[in-house]
């Protein structure tokens, strides 16, 4: 397959037209945004790891029958995919309190929840993304009520299978952002899962091993995605 036009730019990859009618190359980028574009920076082979960690738990939720836009990694930075309408809410699944949870809340950052907490955001940069509840969704447009439910019941079935896997390479899933798209009828997960779009701490020291460590400054931000990698990809 080609590379061909640039369709669209966003903070941390850039989506090409390709030869194939209907699949298209996404490539990852080093730059990191935080705070709603009020930070920017850019963080040493992010692009590379983010590409590499995404397709592996694209290809861990296919074998437990969950499907995505993913088809397969073309080069260290770019990964073929299907196209889809991308449904514009961001379903955000919860663990532990951490981030705007804790300041909601008023909740110590690291309280266990009882029960896994789902969320909602409207993917829309010139408001801020602000989190809307079910209603919202369905009265806006942004998606039906079936379409909602495959929603948050997948965000549930991914909470579930990426935690058990993940204690067991000593790794606290503490939370997640996914994203989903519509094609041919079908609800299908897409964007990316990493450690730009998840809370991953240390099961033993609780150090963080993802994107917090840009946001609060805390230093070592290449070494803790790279930390993820090597868990996932050597076992340890």
């Amino acid at each position: 397959m080609k590379r061909g036009e640039m369709l669209y730019e966003g903070k941390a990859k850039r989506v090409f037209r390709t030869d194939s009618p209907g699949r298209f190359i996404v490539e990852f980028k080093d730059d990191a945004t935080a705070f709603d574009g009020k930070k920017r920076g850019s963080i040493e082979e992010k692009g590379i790891l983010n590409n590499r960690i995404s397709a592996y738990f694209f290809a861990l939720l296919a074998r437990a029958g969950i499907p995505s836009h993913f088809i397969e990694l073309i080069s260290e930075r770019e990964m073929f995919v299907e196209g889809v309408e991308i449904i514009p809410v961001e379903v955000v699944a919860r663990n532990i309190v951490a981030g705007s949870l804790a300041k909601r809340t008023g909740l110590p950052e690291g309280t266990p929840l009882n029960q896994p907490v789902v969320e909602y955001y409207y993917k829309r940069d010139d408001l801020g993304d602000p989190m809307i509840n079910c209603s919202h969704v369905v009265a806006l447009g942004l998606a039906s009520a079936d379409e909602l439910h495959r929603m948050r019941e997948t965000a549930l079935r991914i909470n579930g299978i990426l935690k058990e896997h993940l204690e067991a390479k000593g790794i606290v899933l503490v939370d997640f952002k996914v994203e989903f798209g519509r094609k041919d009828g079908q609800v299908l997960l897409a964007d990316e899962i990493s450690p730009d779009t998840c809370r991953f701490w240390d099961k033993q020291t609780g150090e963080k091993l993802d994107k917090d460590r840009f946001r609060r400054d805390l230093g070592g931000v290449a070494e803790a995605y790279a930390a993820i990698w090597q868990r996932l990809d050597g076992g340890g």
